[in-house]
């Protein structure tokens, strides 16, 4: 078994040659998020701080 993440790119990403999106990948109870033209600097967490995260984002207060 490899312990290379598959990483996936957002769907809001720019689709063009530049590396200006953001990846994620996950491992068992970790999700690793990083940027495409950073891809060795990666941020390392859990679903629930991830999720507290997003909502806040979307409802304007993170």
């Amino acid at each position: 078994m490899s312990d290379t993440p598959h990483w996936q790119k957002s769907t809001f990403s720019d689709g063009g040659e530049g590396n200006t999106c953001v990846e994620i990948a996950t491992s068992p109870g970790t999700v690793h998020l990083r940027e495409s033209d950073t891809p060795r600097v990666e941020l390392t967490t859990t679903i629930g701080p991830l999720a507290q995260l997003i909502r806040g984002v979307k409802a304007g207060t993170a």
